[in-house]
């Protein structure tokens, strides 16, 4: 088998870190195997893709970044409108930065994540292929049927849902795009999923000529530092609720209360960069608080791990064979705690149940369920069996047209 010569990949993305950092590693591997690899992000990100060896293609967005994760709101319009008004605005920047005098030129593949749609259409534009890398669950035959008519039913109930369809076939016409905007986010050419199959609900229904579960593309995060379990910690539980829906100081002083100084166990908790330390009260002298932890680093040595259940989060608690306790804040979170729940390595403890007690409990259970340990090594064994980063870089190479 030849190797595919060197072509111009563009990458597509948005400034959150649970969209662009499942991809940093694809995108790396790609530039290792002799490829051009643009990549659209706003300036936020530029660094991190530069350290790839990719070069960024920075554009300025409107969406809520994750300092301000609030700004979402909670109700779906309030989750699809900012990627059209996005969208809009993003689009024009792109093409002149592709197509313009000064521009990074038109590529031979366009790579994307899911919530890139001026991708889409610009894979039109420039009539070259298109790959979606999900960094979630997707669609699987009926998905549409049992969720997704259901949720444009409801937004086409008001108003301003109804608003918002129009705005989107009117901007989709422009571009000279006669589809619908569902099916046309929807449903991708073809997908690379960054996930395990294992979280992936309805696995047996997702269509495999269009999605392929590469799982976890996460390589040795060496360059978030490392971590030393300290000496005499016979047990270590992490604990992270992420990076955007971390405002908790609630739920961090319940912590405290359920590890403070429990015999042999060492906690270290991740607060993030909206909570004071100070907030927190008295620290327990087996505590480590900090705003940001190198999370795959301490959960390669770790017994327990408490997560938002994060897309993320989820896939290193996996792969480090770690048992979870799930505490989802937002989105996918919750769906992702269910699943974890029912693969047996992790319990799902809303928020609103989480006191000191029932983490206490809760943790304490699935760090000693020889069961729990049993199915984690199972599932490590089939992720490892999924190809991870390579084998996601082999499939976007095939997708390159002959030349």
């Amino acid at each position: 088998m030849t190797s595919p010569k060197r072509a111009h990949i563009a990458m597509f993305s948005i400034a959150a870190s649970g969209h662009v950092n499942p991809s940093i590693e694809v995108i790396r591997e790609l530039v290792a195997r002799g490829h051009r690899v643009t990549y659209a992000i706003p300036e936020s990100f530029a660094g991190k893709v530069a350290e790839t060896g990719a070069e960024p293609v920075v554009y300025t967005s409107t969406l809520p970044t994750d300092d301000d994760p609030e700004a979402w709101g909670t109700e779906v319009i309030e989750h699809v409108e900012p990627f059209l008004r996005d969208a809009i605005t993003v689009l024009p920047q792109l093409i002149d930065a592709h197509e313009g005098a000064d521009g990074v030129g038109v590529p031979d593949l366009i790579v994307h994540d899911i919530t890139s749609y001026p991708a889409i259409v610009l894979s039109r534009r420039w009539n070259v292929p298109d790959v979606s890398l999900s960094p979630n669950l997707v669609a699987w035959r009926g998905y549409e049927q049992e969720v997704g008519e259901p949720m444009t039913a409801q937004l086409m109930a008001t108003e301003r849902g109804r608003a918002y369809y129009d705005r989107f076939h009117a901007w989709l016409e422009s571009q000279g795009i006669d589809e619908h905007p569902d099916p046309f986010v929807g449903r991708p050419r073809r997908s690379i999923v960054l996930i395990p199959r294992a979280m992936q609900p309805n696995a047996d229904r997702v269509d495999e000529d269009v999605y392929t579960f590469v799982g976890a593309c996460q390589g040795d995060r060496g360059e978030q530092g490392g971590w030393q379990r300290p000496d005499g910690a016979e047990k270590v539980l992490l604990v992270s609720l992420g990076s955007t829906f971390t405002k908790q100081p609630g739920f961090y002083r319940e912590c405290i209360k359920a590890f403070g100084d429990l015999p042999g166990w060492h906690v270290v908790l991740q607060i993030g960069k909206f909570i004071d330390p100070a907030e927190l009260g008295p620290v327990p002298a087996n505590f480590e608080v900090l705003s940001w932890a190198p999370q795959l680093a301490i959960l390669k040595q770790a017994d327990a791990f408490i997560t938002h259940a994060g897309a993320g989060g989820s896939q290193e608690g996996l792969a480090t064979g770690t048992p979870m306790v799930a505490v989802p804040q937002a989105v996918d979170q919750f769906s992702n705690a269910d699943m974890l729940q029912s693969l047996g390595v992790a319990r799902h403890v809303p928020m609103a149940e989480a006191t000191a007690a029932t983490l206490r409990d809760t943790v304490l259970a699935v760090a000693g369920d020889p069961e729990v340990a049993e199915r984690l090594t199972r599932i490590r064994e089939e992720m490892a069996g999924e190809g991870g980063t390579k084998r996601a870089a082999d499939l976007i190479e095939a997708e390159l047209p002959a030349r």
